[in-house]
């Protein structure tokens, strides 16, 4: 269990460091980070470290995919997690 949840805080962390980097890339047209990158990193349990760095970041907030997909993904895994450990 305790390294399940290290994994957790190091992805998420990954996950609003991306969201971070992207924002600053954006600002200085330099070459950007996928999308998909930022889906996998989600995907991998990063979900709520994307979310909190797109909102503190203010980044991908106008893409519905991220603003909706994002949070339904977070739900998701939060649910599956539940069911796993039960």
């Amino acid at each position: 269990m305790e390294g399940i949840i290290g994994y957790l805080i190091v992805i998420n962390i990954i996950g609003i460091i991306t969201m971070k980097r992207d924002k600053k890339r954006a600002k200085q047209n330099k070459w950007r980070i996928p999308e998909k990158r930022i889906w996998l990193i989600s995907l991998l349990g990063g979900s709520l470290g994307t979310i909190f760095g797109m909102n503190y970041y203010r980044h991908k907030t106008n893409h519905i995919q991220f603003r909706i997909g994002l949070p339904l993904l977070f739900v998701a895994q939060m649910i599956g997690l539940t069911w796993i450990y039960r």
